[in-house]
């Protein structure tokens, strides 16, 4: 299964670190462009994120003891961690309709982050069956989790680059009780997380901008505060 491109370029913004309740209010105006592609890279405050399936009892400890927030939301997945030193990016762009369009989806956005790991050095990187996300072996690096309404995707992933992984110890993240987490850093891989961004944004041009055959296909926005006029 497969996702086209829209025709148009991926606007990719660079927000540096949002609160992120600014950040879902910066989705939810996007997402009313329909027919425009966006891709928003950012990092989050520490927040606990609980998807639309989660269960309290995966949430280990009151989230202020650990100096963390807490936000229930509209995606799919359980429980999961964002924090500084962690790349999440929202992708906003149309998602053709039809069986398996969510899966082809969210397919499309593991390959993106897999592909750039694979340019960053990660080696091995790769689904595991039955575990949305990208692992390296038995630890999750890359969480994923969207929501498709109306043909048009919201949320996105979570890309642990050098993030506290000890956040971690205080959930079930993603539901999953047997299975690591990790991240570029503790894979031996330490890069700038602009050197990241090159990556991801790169990759993602060529599945959802034009036809990823020239610049024309991803324009850069760089931007210090969240706000769309």
């Amino acid at each position: 299964m497969s996702i086209t491109a829209h025709g148009g370029p991926l606007h990719v913004r660079r927000l540096g670190t949002v609160d992120y309740g600014d950040a879902l209010g910066l989705q939810e105006r996007l997402f009313e462009r329909t027919g425009e592609s966006w891709l928003l890279l950012l990092e989050h405050p520490s927040v606990y994120t609980l998807g639309v399936r989660a269960r309290d009892a995966h949430m280990l400890v009151d989230p202020a003891a650990v100096g963390a927030t807490i936000e229930r939301v509209h995606r799919g997945g359980d429980v999961t961690f964002h924090g500084p030193g962690q790349l999440v990016g929202y992708l906003l762009v149309d998602v053709p309709f039809g069986p398996g369009a969510v899966h082809a989806h969210v397919n499309a956005i593991e390959q993106v982050v897999i592909d750039a790991l694979g340019k960053l050095g990660v080696g091995g990187a790769g689904r595991r069956d039955g575990h949305p996300g990208v692992w390296v072996g038995d630890r999750k690096i890359a969480a994923v989790g969207v929501r498709i309404t109306r043909g048009r995707s919201m949320h996105g992933f979570a890309l642990n680059v050098d993030p506290d992984l000890a956040m971690f110890d205080h959930i079930v993240p993603c539901g999953i009780r047997d299975l690591g987490v990790t991240s570029l850093a503790a894979e031996g891989r330490a890069v700038p997380i602009t050197a990241v961004h090159d990556a991801i944004a790169t990759r993602a041009a060529t599945r959802w901008g034009d036809d990823g055959s020239d610049d024309r296909s991803m324009r850069w926005d760089d931007v210090a505060t969240p706000v769309l006029q």
